[in-house]
């Protein structure tokens, strides 16, 4: 693909995430605003709104909540897998010169957030769980936040923050399914490995149609989300087997991520942030802010992301590992740093894994809430007063 249709992709994708990011914190600020109003009561009751499908012997049950976690945000994972595919093969992550830069941002910027909520956490078997939860970056937030900037805000520091969110996704991809998986139904587990084999098959033989990939796909979605591996992981393994490479002008894979890009964008992360994000503030005191969940992770947001993405990029460009992009000040890379702390989306949907109970729920949901808000505001102001104005 020549390099002006690559740019106007990536200027298009970041164009997306940016308003999308803006829905997504519209929708947060709407849960609160519910939760806290006499209409919590319809609030709770539309989370709890039964649904299922059922299909001979086959049955599948869950409250409207765990449907946008568990089938929705597969959805999510299906296009940030479609994502990762991408810049693998033809983006910012296909040149390994080029992609040393955010894989080591992206590396130091999840370990440092876990051992600053590990060192917090550390003697409790049941809060230790919540590691990971600090260690994520929502990049339609964190976008969005860029966006306020205008043009202030370089391309290339756009495409960085970008990239280092997408290896952040696949990390956390590989921590939820090592991490975050019940008990394991092998004979299910198994019939998702098979449906893994025909999907590769079916790339292999070179099928482009999408619709046998969307069927062996939904297979091992119920096979997964049965087995006790988060069903969401079946959306990132589809996604890989999409053939990306374009033929007679058609790239399937690029047709299913221009299409559902605005569906994630518009409709699906703005539902999830709508129903996770409500949390009462009744009996909420500043003490809850120094539960040690809650601290860990808004400590881990906002100075674990902050520092090891820094110090990552510094030692990175120190040692003749990477290159520091032209035309990007250390402010600048400051500011990406500090912005990578807006966890939410990702933060949220590992907390959900991580705890089931109401207090730990409580608490992630404080502590998402305050490191991420903290984090996008620091990280604006750092950008806005160190980036001069473009007219």
């Amino acid at each position: 693909m020549a390099v002006m249709p690559v740019m106007t992709a990536m200027r298009n994708f970041l164009r997306l995430e940016a308003a999308g990011g803006i829905i997504l914190a519209a929708a947060a600020l709407l849960a609160l605003i519910l939760a806290n109003s006499p209409l919590s009561h319809l609030y709770g009751a539309f989370l709890d709104i039964p649904g299922a499908v059922i299909v001979g012997d086959l049955e599948i049950r869950k409250p409207m909540l765990l449907w946008l976690n568990d089938l929705w945000m597969a959805v999510f994972f299906f296009l940030v897998g479609l994502e990762i595919k991408r810049e693998l093969v033809e983006g910012e992550l296909s040149d390994l010169r080029a992609a040393a830069l955010p894989i080591i941002a992206a590396i130091g910027g999840m370990i440092l957030p876990a051992l600053i909520y590990a060192a917090l956490n550390w003697d409790d078997g049941v809060d230790i769980r919540g590691w990971a939860i600090p260690a994520a970056t929502d990049i339609a937030f964190a976008l969005g936040v860029m966006s306020l900037l205008g043009a202030r805000v370089p391309l290339v520091l756009k495409v960085l923050l970008t990239a280092i969110a997408i290896i952040d996704d696949l990390g956390a991809i590989v921590i939820i399914a090592v991490f975050y998986t019940a008990d394991l139904h092998v004979g299910v587990l198994g019939m998702a490995g098979a449906a893994t084999v025909v999907l590769i098959g079916l790339n292999l033989a070179g099928v482009r149609s999408i619709i046998p990939y969307g069927v062996v796909g939904t297979i091992m979605w119920v096979c997964v989300l049965k087995s006790g591996v988060h069903a969401t992981l079946a959306g990132v393994i589809t996604a890989l087997a999409i053939p990306l490479k374009e033929e007679d002008g058609h790239s399937p894979a690029r047709f299913l991520e221009h299409v559902l890009h605005p569906w994630v964008a518009f409709l699906i992360l703005p539902a999830f942030a709508f129903a996770n994000a409500g949390i009462s503030f009744a009996g909420i005191g500043f003490a809850a802010l120094l539960d040690r969940v809650t601290l860990g992770i808004a400590l881990g947001l906002v100075l674990g992301k902050a520092l090891g993405i820094w110090g990552s990029i510094r030692l990175a460009v120190a040692i003749g590992a990477a290159r520091m992009p032209e035309g990007v000040s250390e402010r600048q890379i400051w500011g990406l740093a500090v912005l990578c702390g807006i966890g939410f989306t990702m933060s949220l949907f590992i907390g959900g894994l991580a705890f089931d109970d109401q207090a730990h729920a409580v608490a992630v949901r404080l502590g998402v809430l305050t490191g991420s808000v903290v984090a996008a505001v620091t990280g604006y102001m750092l950008l806005r007063t160190g980036t001069p104005r473009v007219d």
